[in-house]
């Protein structure tokens, strides 16, 4: 008997979507505007409790580009990147000819590093190129350390793209990820908590941002009767087809993050008491969305057995990401580290999380993996 798959992340609908992607094909609103692009980035906004004006946009990695370009950020600017990331945090800023300065992470929150950051920052202005913006990323769910980041922000006046791309209900006393930066991004990618199949959104607390980025995500029209551009835009808006299977997840975004949250608390039960094998706890006053449950393994070879052991099995799992300093395409550019996040990589790897888990599928995972530490 052939066994289900088992996903590391996927899809999980809750029930309404398609009742609104039905009303877009239903009115014809199937362009990328439209009633569920609007009621999308309200109901994104209302979570937040308004704190926020959303813009919809095509993809997580269009936001940042856009965050990027709306802060100025041009050819031969600096911007500060953390390392330990997926390549989307830092692909845009070499999409506008800028440099990515790699920064490594601390220990607690696998994020990026404040003294490193502040280290960074100063060698950075005393080679006479003060960086543009700083892109900091609250990495598997878990929020870096927002007061120590956006101290060094605030010190230095360089402002903070906020990549809440895995982190949509995390929080840090309360406060929501998403808001802490001067622009925050969202992911609604197909493994992301909840999904428009592919999309993302730009966060900030001021409208006049919100409408620049909209302006820019569509084709920068300038106002005529006729197509006038002064500006260069992006083809980077959010569909209305799209904007209703976010309407539908919105809907249950809470529960995705409970469940996950009880996926992470499993795998904790189930493994750890096994030594050497650690988990990425929340620092007093953080909450995770718990988007990956990952585990340290104490080496490379331990971690090697039990993802090849789950492989075989068709169970997805992957390593942590590689740090973008050790990426070919990006080795050309100047870091900043302290080998924490190529230990992290070596012997790191993210477990299946999603919502849609069994309790089966849960057992099933955690017995290979007890059997292959045996």
């Amino acid at each position: 008997m052939t066994k289900t798959k088992i996903w590391l992340s996927s899809p999980h609908m809750g029930g309404t979507e398609q009742q609104y992607v039905k009303e877009a094909f239903d009115t014809n609103w199937v362009a990328p505007l439209g009633p569920n692009v609007n009621a999308f980035e309200a109901s994104i906004s209302d979570f937040y409790d308004n704190e926020v004006h959303t813009a919809a946009l095509s993809s997580g990695t269009a936001s940042i580009h856009l965050a990027l370009k709306l802060l100025g950020v041009s050819r031969d600017d600096d911007v500060i990147c953390q390392s330990f990331t997926f390549s989307a945090s830092a692909n845009p800023i070499t999409y506008l000819g800028a440099n990515p300065i790699f920064v490594d992470s601390e220990k607690d929150t696998w994020n990026i590093s404040p003294e490193l950051l502040e280290r960074a920052v100063l060698d950075r202005m005393k080679k006479g190129k003060k960086p543009k913006a700083i892109v900091a990323v609250h990495l598997y769910g878990m929020p870096y350390k927002t007061r120590e980041i956006h101290e060094v922000s605030k010190r230095y006046e360089i402002p903070v793209v906020e990549d809440s791309a895995e982190a949509l209900g995390s929080s840090v006393n309360g406060k929501k990820c998403g808001s802490f930066g001067k622009i925050g991004i969202l992911s609604f990618n197909g493994n992301k908590i909840i999904t428009t199949s592919g999309g993302g959104a730009l966060l900030t607390k001021d409208n006049n941002i919100k409408k620049k980025a909209v302006f820019l995500a569509t084709q920068a029209r300038d106002s005529a009767p006729h197509y006038e551009h002064t500006s260069v835009g992006h083809n980077y808006r959010m569909s209305n087809v799209l904007a209703g299977i976010g309407r539908g997840q919105m809907e249950v975004l809470t529960e995705r993050v409970k469940v996950r949250r009880a996926n992470y608390s499993f795998y904790k039960e189930r493994l750890g008491h096994i030594e050497g094998i650690d988990f990425l706890e929340e620092p007093k006053g953080y909450y995770s969305n718990r988007w990956l449950t990952c585990i340290i393994t104490p080496s490379f070879e331990i971690r090697e057995k039990i993802r090849l052991a789950l492989q075989i099995e068709d169970i997805e799992c992957r390593p942590l990401w590689k740090p973008m300093h050790e990426q070919p395409v990006f080795q050309c550019f100047e870091s900043y580290t302290n080998g924490t996040s190529s230990d992290l990589f070596k012997r790191g790897l993210c477990l299946p999380s999603g919502s849609n888990l069994l309790e089966e599928d849960l057992n099933r995972i955690t017995s290979l993996i007890l059997n292959n530490l045996s």
